[in-house]
């Protein structure tokens, strides 16, 4: 990808090489210590984040007691989902300064149960707020008096949003201005989060429509389980006690009644006590209030190898009034044996008509978990081979893509390798992770930059690494799948060629930057070629500030991408400031050309 250089100063790239692969090689020996490390890792970092002062930060600690505890002596999920709720609404409410009410809870992964005489921790915050809505982050920790021992639970995202006035208008909210890194990395990976979100019902509704899933098996097996044997209905009586401040039922009372029917309809598939373990993205469709009675239906929608979703509806009505569907949730539960490892479940024969819906459903949905988890949940200290693009697991590539670059920009540490004509070149190193970033300030408007800058096709009349670019397939407006070739690194080598996901966003709001996110995916269509070395770009891109007009460019250096800036690394190649300088020339040149066309 980059410049051709002489014979000696070959043999330094080549010198220069050996010395980042062979500090490389031997970080990689050492990763399983620093995995089987990485929870201890994990809280010193959190120690050593910087303090904030957050006016909307609420923490509440609870030690568990055997009456919030099942027969286990584990400590309830419906209890711990109240309290964050509780944690979660005071949040919002801090910054609302009015009444608010939970609009929906993303997906919650239990890592770990919680036991009598531990003590539970949760931590909540707004993290954005959009016109009448706003994202709290809530983190679940645990710790054990008596060893002193610290374990994160779970990590969550609700939405709450603000209660109509008395004349009916909307409470817009003021707007969050984050102080410390972690908070406007939030704040910039809450739209993009918020964006998911607003498309994960039409993710399902595709997968099943347009048939893209792998249908399920429902033929009647000899020891399958009949769904309607697992139906648990179950009727609550909202009184004052379930009831918060606005004199509705309490979302987390909600909550712990769906996960008791949810517990029980499991429990009559595995003929065991199942383990909680996910709870699926929901949301509160209406409230009720005090003198409701509340239906709450769960059954059984599949059985697969080592888990079991159930899905759960609630329903309020008044003693002659219809039933009004307030909230539906779909929760995974697991049957572990002594040693903790899941165990093989019973088959499930589903019921006729809506119960083979509801058996589909559920092998979309964990699809969904499995992009999710895969794609997005992926630890950054992770190195994920490229994911198959399809137009199923789009936005989640597309969420990776962005955070995943935010997420590289907000590290600290990076430190100045060298400075020439105003580009200033940076590297960081983590555990087995080289990256590097190119800062530069740029006479154009931010949006001219980023409008010129997403061409990609028009990178190779800049940038010398890049000797062609074409476009493959337009996904959106804001995403496109490109083949890039790059020179050989070698004398006489064969060239490399990337198939790369380009995700572009415009700042939502006031402190979001430009983003142009790189990273490489796979294509069915574009299969490795006897021409080319197929490398792979873990993560790429540019962000552009709209107040200073200052451009980085960032790159996560896998093992394709590192020779070709090893030598500029360490010093003993210019061509960085070169293509960065050719850069600053391309977007001063076609400014006013864009300028007359836009």
């Amino acid at each position: 990808m980059y410049e051709r250089v002489g014979h000696k100063q070959w043999e330094r790239l080549e010198l220069s090489k050996i010395r980042v692969f062979s500090h490389l090689a031997s970080m990689a020996s050492r990763k399983s210590a620093v995995l089987k490390n990485n929870e201890e890792e994990k809280q010193e970092e959190e120690e050593e984040e910087e303090v904030s002062d957050s006016p909307t930060e609420v923490k509440m600690s609870q030690i568990i007691m055997p009456c919030h505890c099942n027969h286990r002596q584990e400590l309830c999920v419906g209890q711990l989902l109240k309290w964050i709720d509780i944690t979660a609404c005071l949040s919002a409410e801090r910054h609302a300064m009015s009444p608010c009410v939970t609009a929906s809870m993303d997906d919650i992964n239990f890592e770990h149960t919680i036991r009598v005489g531990q003590v539970v921790s949760i931590k909540s915050k707004v993290n954005r707020a959009f016109n009448s809505s706003m994202e709290v982050g809530i983190q679940v920790s645990c710790e054990d008096l008596f060893s002193g021992h610290h374990w994160k639970v779970c990590h969550a995202y609700a939405t709450f949003v603000t209660q109509r006035k008395e004349t009916g208008e909307r409470v817009l909210l003021k707007p969050i201005v984050p102080e410390t890194q972690k908070e406007q990395l939030e704040y910039s990976l809450a739209a993009e989060r918020r964006r998911v979100r607003m498309l994960h019902d039409d993710i399902i509704k595709d997968l099943l429509t347009h048939g893209c899933i792998q249908q399920g098996d429902s033929v009647e097996f000899s020891n399958a389980v009949a769904a309607e044997k697992t139906k648990v209905e179950s009727v609550e009586l909202v009184l004052p006690p379930h009831t918060n401040h606005q004199v509705n039922t309490f979302g987390g009372q909600i909550m712990a009644w769906m996960v008791n029917v949810a517990t029980i309809a499991a429990s009559r598939l595995c003929q065991t006590h199942p383990t909680l373990r996910t709870i699926d993205m929901f949301t509160f469709r209406g409230p009720s209030q005090i003198g409701d009675r509340l239906l709450l239906k769960a059954i059984v929608n599949n059985a697969f190898t080592d888990s079991i979703e159930v899905g759960v509806r609630a329903e309020a009505y008044q003693d002659l009034g219809t039933n009004r569907h307030i909230n539906s949730a779909f929760m995974i539960f697991e049957v572990l044996d002594d040693h903790g490892k899941p165990c093989t479940l019973p088959r499930l024969q589903p019921e006729p008509l809506e119960g083979e819906r509801r058996f589909q459903e559920a092998i979309a949905r964990k699809k969904i978990r499995l992009d999710r988890k895969y794609i997005i949940s992926r630890k950054q200290c992770e190195v994920p081979l490229s994911v198959p693009w399809n137009p199923r697991n789009q936005v989640y590539l597309s969420y990776n893509n962005v955070s995943t670059l935010k997420t590289l920009a907000s590290r600290k540490k990076w430190r100045l390798s060298s400075e020439k004509d105003k580009v200033r070149l940076y590297s960081l190193e983590e555990k087995t992770m080289l990256s590097f970033r190119v800062d530069t300030e740029v006479d154009v408007p931010a949006h001219t930059a980023f409008s010129l800058l997403a061409e990609l096709c028009n990178r190779p009349s800049w940038d010398t690494y890049y000797q062609k670019c074409d476009l493959i397939h337009q996904v959106d407006d804001d995403d496109f799948l490109y083949h890039v070739v790059t020179p050989s690194v070698h004398p006489k080598g064969i060239h490399q060629d990337f198939i790369l996901l380009a995700s572009k966003r415009r700042p939502c709001g006031s402190g979001d930057s430009y983003v142009i996110a790189l990273r490489s995916v796979l294509l069915t269509s574009h299969p490795p070629t006897e021409g080319c070395n197929r490398g792979e770009v873990l993560c790429a891109g540019f962000i552009i500030q709209d107040t200073k007009n200052n451009m980085s460019y960032y790159n996560q250096a896998s093992p394709e991408v590192l020779p070709y800036i090893s030598s500029d690394i360490a010093g003993l190649s210019t061509s960085f400031y070169n293509i960065f300088s050719s850069c600053r020339e391309y977007l001063t040149a076609n400014r006013l050309h864009f300028q007359r066309h836009a």
